[in-house]
């Protein structure tokens, strides 16, 4: 009784959502919810109503599922592909005797192929043949580690697929046996997503499980990038068997994994297959513009121009071919190259703009920016106008550099120096302040008129005009000389010089 009834419990476990709505339909139970909640239903219903004509259901039902429990791999085999590519997952826990097969802890009966889980296609991997398709792992009891084992052979046209591709580096071929692991969820398709302490061994040899990126950002855990491993160097390249075991912890989540012969592209292949394949015109992008900026008479602001920046937001450089995805509203483009190189290095594939998904096949270029980069050489923004033009924005110390360099005076050049320049002869000059000029001035000025048709007066503007006022006897300059140890010290001029002589012109 006991052991029929974890029987149809295991049974249940490896319905589909399908099975397990007709299950509960055929026994009165709501068959609406997502499948998590249809196998808890199932299982209470098991545990509490177990009967004879319930566990018939539940084992109709799983033959239907899987005609012949030992022959699954046979019967989910695609097309084209050889038996010999396929064998067993056995999964047993850390210390257990290897060799007895399992489904759900039922002994002698291979586990199936997990429940239509799909992985996401990959743009640097295309699957060229299915080796093993997505099989759960089974946790055997409540130990934290577990081993589960797949085996495969290769077929004679896979191998010279294999050793015939052209390398992408020393070492490694283009043409790959990998393996990938994901959650087993059958909504939807499934990301890359390696359980915790994982370890994988290939015919008895350790392969390299892509580490933890560091984390720049304090608090925040390392994260490790979930990708396909490459388990070619360790296999047999021959038809020989090859045998690969998964060390995984058992914390309650549900995982699949698969194996695939894959070609692997590089970021400049992608980048090839994008400038053929994915090209907006640049009829339809001013299309895309003239919409964005078509009058809204609802809208309370008129938009009559949008600013693009002719900077990629992934590595602050001039764009060379300025790439968005189909999905995203905005115009502003990232570099398509840099795009492509980073998640070759670290595969994300978001928009450095909106922060939204932007996979490889919604990736178009724009063909319009694309002209405008060929035109503009020293311009970094641009604004699209309602009309589908453009024109260039400049900031103002582009606008200040080319006013210096266009500027021409407006007034010609005057020395103030000569006195021809200001429209006055130095005679004129001379006359018409002889009545305002210190008396010292004019003593100099006299004293050097016959030097003045060749060269200009020499004059002490330092003097005071208390110091100049008697011409030079001789007497007056002794009367002057008591004066001065009487009186203060005479007053210097407007400006503070040293008595230095000054040539004025």
């Amino acid at each position: 009784m006991a052991a029929e009834l974890v029987e149809a419990m295991n049974m249940v476990k490896s319905f589909r959502v399908s099975d397990l709505q007709t299950l509960l339909a055929s026994m009165g139970r709501s068959k609406s919810g997502l499948k998590q909640d249809l196998v808890g239903r199932a299982l209470r219903l098991v545990q509490t109503e177990y009967s004879p004509e319930l566990l018939k259901n539940v084992r109709q039902l799983y033959e239907t599922r899987f005609p012949k429990a030992s022959g699954w791999l046979a019967a989910r085999r695609p097309e084209g592909v050889p038996a010999v590519s396929y064998a067993t997952l056995n999964t047993s826990p850390r210390g257990t005797t290897q060799g007895t097969d399992y489904l759900n802890g039922m002994p002698k009966l291979a586990a199936p192929p997990a429940a239509e889980v799909k992985l996401v296609p990959l743009p640097f991997y295309h699957n060229l043949e299915t080796l093993l398709p997505p099989t759960e792992l089974i946790a055997q009891n409540s130990e934290k580690l577990q081993d589960s084992q797949c085996v495969f052979e290769l077929t004679q046209n896979q191998v010279d697929q294999i050793r015939n591709s052209s390398e992408l580096r020393p070492g490694v071929k283009s043409v790959q046996v990998v393996l990938r692991i994901c959650y087993t969820d059958s909504i939807g398709v499934q990301e890359d997503q390696y359980p915790p302490n994982i370890a994988v061994k290939v015919n008895q040899s350790y392969c390299h499980v892509p580490g933890y990126y560091p984390s720049n950002k304090p608090g925040v855990e390392p994260r490790r990038p979930c990708r396909p491993i490459n388990i070619t160097p360790w296999l047999h390249l021959s038809t020989a068997t090859n045998r690969v075991t998964i060390t995984w912890g058992n914390f309650g989540k549900r995982y699949s994994v698969a194996v695939y012969l894959v070609r692997v592209f590089t970021s400049a292949e992608l980048f090839n297959q994008l400038k053929h394949c994915s090209v907006e015109s640049a009829e339809r992008c001013r299309e895309r513009i003239q919409d964005k900026l078509r009058f809204d008479p609802e809208s309370e602001i008129a938009t009559t121009g949008l600013r693009v920046s002719l900077i990629c937001p992934l590595v602050k450089m001039r764009l060379g071919v300025p790439c968005r995805a189909l999905t995203c509203a905005h115009l502003q483009c990232f570099d398509a190259v840099f795009f492509l190189q980073m998640n070759e290095k670290k595969p994300t594939w978001t928009c450095p703009v909106c922060d939204k998904p932007a996979p490889f096949e919604l990736l178009t270029i724009d063909g319009l920016l694309s002209e405008i980069l060929k035109e503009t050489e020293d311009v970094e923004e641009i604004e699209y106008l309602t009309d589908g033009s453009w024109r260039p924005i400049r900031d103002d110390k582009e606008k200040e550099r080319e006013r210096e360099n266009n500027h021409t005076p407006d007034y010609p050049v005057v020395d103030i120096c000569v006195p021809e320049a200001n429209g006055h002869s130095p005679a004129h000059s001379s006359t018409s302040q002889s009545g305002k000029s210190a008396p010292g001035i004019q003593a100099a000025a006299t004293g050097g008129a016959g030097a003045t048709a060749s060269s200009g007066a020499v004059v002490d503007l330092t003097l005071d005009d208390s110091s100049d006022e008697e011409g030079g006897g001789g007497a007056g300059d002794s009367e002057d000389t008591e004066d001065s140890q009487d009186s203060p010290a005479p007053k210097r001029g407007r400006y503070d010089y040293d008595k230095d002589l000054v040539t004025a012109y």
